[in-house]
């Protein structure tokens, strides 16, 4: 049952282009333990092996195979209480993270849903496993925020919740990306 509610998320993430090939993470939180997609996974064709269990507050034998965001991860359980977590990549919202300071989603249900997503980490390591406290923090306030240059990490009580909220946020952020560039073409000419 849990293999096949990651392959569904990671499936459908693969599929509408929020992650690429081996980019992106999931996971879940199951009491004092974490299930967390392996390092180096292709989200679009998960398998049992893909899947690390390790500790929540400390590392095991299993730790080393797990996401370089683990850490992250860790973060963003200890200070919320998000029982899964989508890490993505969605290429709009990553275009737009270097321009604005904070995306504010169009149309009144996707804000209703999403609310306004942050970018942070302007001018700072966005590394993988680097920014945790600071994302975790973010998403005391937030659904889903946007870390600049690198992408998005989404929180909720399932992964089809966290999934939700990235794939509305990359919506957005396309007819965004689509409405500035109409305005950039008539300003032309």
């Amino acid at each position: 049952m849990i293999l096949a509610q990651f392959q569904t998320i990671g499936g459908d993430l693969f599929r509408r282009g929020l992650v690429s090939s081996h980019s992106g993470n999931l996971s879940i939180r199951l009491g004092d333990r974490i299930i967390i997609t392996r390092r180096g996974s292709q989200l679009g064709s998960l398998e049992e092996p893909d899947l690390i269990e390790t500790g929540l507050n400390r590392n095991d034998r299993a730790t080393p195979l797990a996401s370089v965001e683990l850490p992250v991860h860790r973060a963003i359980y200890h200070q919320t209480p998000a029982l899964a977590i989508v890490h993505a990549h969605p290429p709009h919202a990553i275009a737009l993270s270097m321009t604005e300071t904070e995306i504010v989603p169009d149309g009144a249900e996707v804000l209703a849903e999403v609310g306004r997503v942050p970018v942070l980490g302007c001018n700072m390591d966005t590394r993988p496993g680097c920014l945790a406290e600071i994302i975790a923090q973010g998403l005391k306030e937030h659904r889903i925020v946007l870390i600049y240059g690198h992408g998005t990490f989404a929180a909720g009580q399932l992964l089809d919740e966290a999934y939700k909220y990235t794939a509305a946020l990359e919506e957005s952020c396309q007819v965004i990306w689509l409405a500035k560039t109409l305005k950039a073409r008539q300003a032309r000419g």
